[in-house]
């Protein structure tokens, strides 16, 4: 496996907005080189495409030596293997469709990667943030238990999610894997879950609660310090808000967990109010089923963990370790019977999280090569 903090070779990256594109080159999963930063010239497709490939070359001459690959997030729709841009909102001059990784490997001569940044987030957390340093806690534990797959979602101006398995990111056959964003409102069935969990949800929800018009609801930041009792603001609306997060975004993630079986990370924006929804969020997924008869049970195999929570995190540790004898034998075994998974914050920051996901794709492309 390779590690992305150690590796010396030098990629160029983009962090592409809607408003401007901000180029630097990466060596060891850290930035090698200043920030240029350009205007995206979004409905402008000459344009836009000038200032990727300007952006780059300026870049690249600013490179302590050649770098070997490009590689970003970029938005989606779009066919990420084959570096194709489709139909985009916030870049309409790619509408109907643009090669832009064969683009940038014709202008620059070496290879291109293009992907989904909440895919990037995932894997970055995977390779150098959420995943590792759970798996550190357990082993100074003295737990024999380790985690292999991880899923993650991002809470902000959209409800993203990725799913990495055994170090490897899972994108699907259409590069669509992970689309949590499309699942079903828990409490507004009509709607997807993104209606709610999103800033735009945060807001239309605390609106609601406060009885003004939606216009008017401040921004979740707002929102969480109006909550926390440290703006004024209507405190039980803000504390509602969230806890009604927690509970949609948990019946989401129970979903996904239920198929993935991994931890869970958390990041983006919203993530920052996780006091508020995510003890919420892990009861949710904790929560259970009614057959029938009246008998209930849980809605997920496995146990969820707050791993924020201090005594939440003892606990998933400890695990229920046990010695049992092999029948017939004197030879005794170690077992853990706890079936678990733990729900915490990104170690990394989302942004660097995904530009190392970034990173550490394009270095195991090259070696697979």
């Amino acid at each position: 496996m390779i590690d992305p903090t150690q590796d010396s070779r030098v990629i160029m990256t983009l962090d592409a907005g809607g408003t401007n594109f901000r180029f630097c080159a990466v060596r060891g999963s850290k930035p090698v080189t200043p920030t240029v930063a350009l205007p995206s010239n979004g409905d402008n497709l000459d344009k836009c495409l000038a200032n990727i490939v300007e952006g780059f070359a300026r870049v690249k001459q600013q490179c302590p030596e050649p770098p070997v690959a490009i590689s970003f997030v970029f938005p989606a729709p779009a066919d990420y293997p084959l570096g194709i841009i489709g139909d985009l909102v916030t870049l309409p001059g790619f509408r109907g469709g643009v090669a832009l990784g064969p683009m940038l490997e014709e202008r620059f001569g070496i290879p291109t990667f293009i992907n989904n940044d909440a895919d990037m987030f995932v894997y970055g957390e995977a390779m150098a943030g959420f995943l590792p340093y759970v798996n550190g806690l357990l082993e100074k534990a003295g737990s024999a238990k380790r985690f292999q797959n991880l899923f993650g979602v991002t809470l902000g101006t959209g409800f993203g999610a990725g799913i990495v398995r055994n170090n490897q990111p899972f994108l699907g056959d259409n590069s669509m894997a992970g689309e949590i964003w499309l699942l079903r409102n828990k409490l507004n069935p009509q709607m997807h879950v993104e209606e709610s969990a999103s800033i735009r949800g945060v807001r239309r929800v605390y609106a609601e609660k406060a009885g003004i018009p939606s216009e008017q609801a401040p921004e979740p930041k707002v929102i969480f310090e109006i909550a926390m009792g440290t703006r004024p603001g209507n405190q039980a609306a803000a504390d509602g808000t969230f806890r009604q997060l927690g509970e949609i975004v948990g019946d989401a993630m129970a979903q996904a967990l239920t198929l993935v079986d991994g931890l869970a990370v958390i990041g983006g924006g919203i993530s920052g109010a996780a006091p508020l929804f995510l003890p919420a969020l892990v009861d949710e997924i904790n929560s259970t089923y009614v057959g029938p008869q009246g008998e209930s049970y849980r809605r997920l195999a496995q146990v969820a963990f707050n791993l924020e929570d201090p005594a939440q995190l003892q606990q998933f540790l400890r695990g229920e370790q046990r010695e049992i004898t092999v029948p017939g034998s004197r030879k005794k075994l170690q077992y853990d019977p706890l079936q678990r998974t733990g729900v915490g914050l990104s170690r990394l920051g989302t942004s660097e999280a995904t530009a190392i996901g970034a990173y550490a794709f394009a270095l195991q492309a090259l070696d697979q090569r």
